[in-house]
Order: structure tokens, then sequence, then C-alpha cells
């Protein structure tokens, strides 16, 4: 059973997020690339979020991946912009740019083109950077259209990391 992702459900996401990191006194920053921000955006969003919300980078292009993030550009080469190495190297990246504690990162396909036999439409990658140089990653496929994939990985990129906050 899937729950709706409604603008209201993510926010609550996202200050579930912000309780967790503000009781650890810990700060987050965010990669993204399908979700263009919108990560970063339900965090600052909430009121004193500059308390641990650190920073977001867009890293749409590869290029952007590679100058901002500090991606291999043979990473991407060899496993393509949609996969749980770039994931990685993002999220790593991130936390090496930035004064943050944790880091996410996401890369995906949202469609309605861009899709392969091997990576199709809907398919996304995870990064998350946690503190001691801990590096984790998934890739989930999801359903529907742009709207609702991009739902989907920012509902999954938060709740990853309040998993792995929690541990």
């Amino acid at each position: 059973m899937k729950r709706e992702l409604s603008d209201e459900n993510l926010a609550m996401l996202a200050a579930s997020v912000a309780a967790e990191l503000k009781a650890h006194g810990r700060k987050l920053a965010t990669a993204e690339s399908c979700t263009g921000g919108w990560i970063a955006k339900l965090c600052t969003d909430l009121a004193g979020s500059s308390e641990w919300f650190e920073r977001g980078v867009v890293s749409y292009s590869n290029e952007a991946k590679q100058e901002l993030l500090g991606v291999p550009a043979a990473t991407i080469y060899r496993y393509g912009a949609v996969s749980e190495a770039v994931a990685a190297a993002m999220a790593a990246g991130m936390l090496k740019h930035s004064r943050a504690d944790y880091a996410i990162s996401v890369s995906g396909i949202a469609g309605p083109g861009g899709g392969s036999p091997d990576k199709p439409v809907g398919t996304v990658c995870f990064g998350w950077a946690l503190p001691d140089e801990v590096l984790e990653t998934e890739t989930h496929l999801f359903a529907g259209d742009r709207d609702a994939i991009r739902r989907d990985t920012v509902a999954t990129a938060l709740q990853g990391l309040l998993m792995r906050i929690a541990r």
C-alpha cells in the first residue's frame, strides 16, 4: 500500500529530518540531479533551517557533477550518471565541499524520456554520506509520471536519511 506523497506529507518528512538533525547537533547538505533542488527547497522552507541545513547543489549535468562535487569523469563514463557509483561520489563530494555531517545525493531518470532497457524511466540512484566516511547507496525503480517519480525520490532520500540517523 503506497501512501500519498502530497506536499504536506513531504513537508512533514522534512520536519522530521530537521528534528533529528537538531537533536544530534548535525548538519545536512544535498547533491541533487533529477530532483532539481526539491530536497533542499523542502529543507529551507522550514524556519530556522540554517541551524541544520548547510548547503545544496543541483548538479544536473555531468560537468557539474565533476566540477562542483569532484565526481571523476571516469566513474561517469564507466557506470553512467545514473549509477550507485556516481551517487556515492556525489554524496562524498558534497561532504568534502561542505561543513555538513550528512549528505544526500540523488541521480535518476524522471522521464518522460531518457530511459533505456538497462535503466528505464523511474530508475533513481541514491547516496548517503554519513559521519566517519560511511557511504551507502541504493537504486530504486519508481512508477508514474515525472512528478510522481520525483516525489518518490524526495521521500525516499529523506526517509533513508532518517533511518540512518536513527541507527
